[in-house]
């Protein structure tokens, strides 16, 4: 076979994997980011739904502050343990495969020297529980720190829910237009559904705890 032939069809094998290569990192950087978005809508929506609610029943400011700051610390907390056992989990099964490839291999001489390279980069591909707990929290904390932020300068208590509700309007537009542009929706559509969803949550975290103070529960 002619020599020439043969290394244009290795340089055609190695431009195919690095191709291959590049959309696998980059599928994964998204899938990372829409997490983090998700993770960070998720703050947001939680953390203004309860200080909604708790401003439907005291005007004071520092109620308000107070347990937006507590569903902050909560929900990090809850997001990153969550995050740290999913993630162990998985890292359990892909340790349990690698480790029954590395059986069925030693039983086989050929090839060894590729075949631990390779063991030895799917090892390094594995996912990282403390990182990914990290990266959970601080998303939801960056969410939940915008209407605690909004309110925290204003006195004014109708001024005050007025601020928070726009604040919270904008910065879900931005995650909803995010979500969309990693994900490859339509930004409008997915803009839309995010912004309605959470102000249906503030809306009703806020009526029911009105209601609920109203009738003297």
């Amino acid at each position: 076979m002619n020599p020439n032939k043969l290394n244009l069809s290795n340089l055609e094998q190695q431009s195919t994997l690095e191709i291959q290569t590049k959309e696998f990192d980059y599928s994964k950087r998204a899938q990372w980011l829409r997490a983090a978005v998700l993770g960070a809508n998720d703050g947001l929506v939680s953390t203004a739904s309860l200080m909604m609610g708790v401003g439907a029943v005291k005007q004071d400011i520092k109620a308000m502050i107070l347990t937006g700051f507590a569903g902050l610390v909560a929900g990090a907390c809850s997001m990153a343990i969550g995050e740290f056992v999913s993630v162990y989990s998985q890292l359990d099964i892909e340790m349990a495969q690698i480790k029954r490839e590395k059986l069925q291999r030693s039983s086989n001489m050929e090839g060894v020297v590729v075949q631990g390279q390779e063991i030895s980069k799917d090892e390094e591909k594995l996912p990282n529980p403390l990182q990914a707990a990290a990266a959970s929290a601080l998303a939801f904390s960056l969410g939940a720190i915008v209407p605690l932020l909004a309110a925290s300068f204003i006195r004014e208590y109708k001024v005050r829910l007025a601020v928070v509700v726009a604040a919270v309007t904008l910065a879900l537009v931005v995650f909803g237009w995010l979500g969309a542009v990693l994900g490859k929706a339509s930004p409008i559509k997915s803009a839309t559904r995010v912004l309605v969803g959470g102000w249906l949550a503030m809306a009703i975290t806020f009526g029911l705890t009105k209601l609920i103070a109203a009738s003297g529960l």
